[in-house]
């Protein structure tokens, strides 16, 4: 029993509303409706519509609000897709997946259970691109070929990577573009060389060995903002000047100083088992327990 709930009754109450207002993040795949974007996270409560989250997509998409379009679940059985009504809610209908079904995989691991956005035809009937399972392997295979500098960056839909290239500079603008970006899981955001961090208080993977290697020895601003590129940058600026270095890390109290301050190390840790300096590692993972005495 939670104290703050009360007695027993009481308690249960209290969790089932918390519960009830508790936000999930609803992954809502556009297909060709928006080229470049494999899905769109969406924050929806229990109670949110399909149209409600439709509407969201629109905004964040920035799609022809002249068409109409439905929200269709992907079942893992065949594929079939169910059309959702504007009525319906996409959190209790995701809830009922079975439990793989909600944790990642892979885009390339078969059907499974999904949401996609389908543009209705004047006749009402329902417009399918072609195949789901082949647009998510060439768009996946582009988002790769993006990342390793085969394709060019896709053009920005109204928000910027770094805040010097807004076009106009002020206080709604700043939050506006970063609000954006935070919609989209964009944690990061530059400022000509400095880095702006909002800490999502959840775990996004975007520190794994495969984007360690993506930012390995790039000039900064080549790539989406990431703790990693400013810890390459410092690493590899050290070895080529043979000058020190300094990262400072600011913040008000969990803001995320911490996790950064981690994630940098993690990085600069993999650079140095790569044979380019013997013994930094040690150094660095020994730094550790030293920044948190000095906050």
């Amino acid at each position: 029993m939670n104290a703050r709930d009360g007695g027993g009754g009481e308690g249960t109450l209290g969790r089932r509303r918390r519960f009830e207002n508790s936000e999930f993040t609803v992954r809502i795949y556009p297909g060709a409706l928006a080229e470049g974007t494999i899905y769109c996270p969406v924050s929806a409560r229990k109670n949110t519509t399909a149209a409600e989250a439709i509407e969201r997509v629109i905004e964040r998409l920035r799609l022809d609000r002249t068409k109409c379009y439905v929200l269709a679940e992907v079942k893992e059985f065949g594929g079939e897709e169910w059309i959702l009504n504007p009525s319906d809610c996409p959190v209790q209908r995701m809830l009922l997946w079975p439990r793989v079904a909600l944790e990642q995989r892979a885009l390339s691991g078969g059907d499974d259970y999904r949401f996609l956005l389908r543009q209705k035809n004047l006749d009402g009937s329902i417009h399918y691109g072609g195949s789901l399972q082949m647009w998510l392997r060439v768009t996946e295979e582009r988002r790769c070929m993006v990342e390793r500098g085969l394709l060019p960056q896709p053009e920005p839909r109204g928000d910027h990577a770094d805040l010097c290239r807004l076009p106009e500079l002020n206080e709604r603008t700043l939050l506006d573009n970063l609000r954006s970006r935070f919609r989209q899981e964009c944690i990061y955001t530059y400022v000509g060389t400095i880095l702006i961090v909002i800490n999502p208080f959840k775990f996004l993977p975007i520190y794994n060995p495969k984007h360690v290697k993506m930012y390995d020895n790039h000039t900064l601003g080549e790539m989406e903002p990431h703790i990693y590129a400013v810890a390459d940058v410092a690493y590899h600026a050290m070895l080529q000047r043979r000058r020190n270095q300094c990262v400072v890390i600011s913040g008000e109290s969990g803001s995320g100083k911490t996790q950064s301050t981690n994630f940098l190390i993690h990085h600069l840790t993999a650079l140095s088992q790569k044979g380019f300096a013997s013994g930094v590692e040690q150094i660095i993972l020994g730094a550790g327990p030293v920044l948190e005495v000095s906050k």
